[in-house]
């Protein structure tokens, strides 16, 4: 019976030391995690916190892209009757092919449909008496009513190179003689020449050229002239 009694004194006593010793090591974690706290508000409180607003222009819109202006319409005032045009036969017959000209006006066969009034075009205006545009077209020999002609032309300079070692030549040309009798300077080719040195003489005795200019249904009108020139000495 007094073995109990002193078992249950031993009992409380240890409790007693365990709380105590609980009590001091709670009130040192509260200590230590109140000065950590209170050192981590004050550094918070000293941050300055800055609340400048920058507004950003946005970029202006590109400019619109500039009007277009549709080109004026041209309409004649006295267009070309709606007609068609006839062939007519060459006063001398060629013996040779001519030369293709790629620049040379499109055949087009609806101007030869024989509807409408003669000398007329396909895309005329009914009943209208304007003339027919011809003189944008080129023309060869054989289409012409009067082909071109040359009224002066003067002797070609000779290379003084070769007139000096007697070497003679010959250089063919083909150009085109506008509707005031003067060959087109863009239109100079050589076709053929025995001698480079020749050639530049030869083309600038065609611009100093005049003709008469070739003539359709009564009209100036641009022709395809194919010319031989030659050089010879004493000649």
């Amino acid at each position: 019976m007094f073995d109990n009694l002193i078992e249950s004194k031993r009992k409380r006593s240890r409790s007693f030391v365990q709380s105590l010793t609980s009590l001091v090591v709670h009130g040192a974690l509260i200590f230590a995690a109140i000065t950590v706290t209170k050192g981590a508000a004050e550094a918070v409180a000293e941050r300055v916190i800055d609340t400048t607003m920058m507004f950003i222009k946005p970029p202006e819109p590109p400019p619109p892209p500039p009007q277009e202006t549709p080109p004026d319409v041209v309409v004649s005032q006295n267009p070309p009757p709606k007609g068609f045009q006839t062939v007519v036969p060459p006063k001398d017959i060629p013996t040779e092919i001519p030369p293709v000209d790629m620049n040379q006006k499109p055949f087009d066969p609806k101007d030869f449909s024989g509807k409408g009034v003669e000398g007329g075009v396909f895309k005329g205006v009914e009943g209208a008496t304007g003339p027919v545009n011809v003189e944008e077209a080129v023309y060869t020999a054989v289409e012409l009513d009067d082909p071109a002609r040359p009224i002066s032309q003067p002797s070609p300079r000779y290379p003084p190179v070769l007139q000096s070692a007697g070497i003679a030549g010959r250089v063919e040309l083909q150009y085109i003689v506008d509707t005031t009798g003067r060959a087109e300077p863009g239109s100079i080719k050589i076709i053929n020449s025995t001698h480079k040195a020749f050639e530049e003489p030869a083309k600038e005795t065609v611009l100093k050229s005049t003709f008469k200019p070739a003539r359709f249904r009564g009209q100036p009108v641009r022709q395809l002239v194919q010319q031989a020139m030659s050089f010879k000495i004493g000649g």
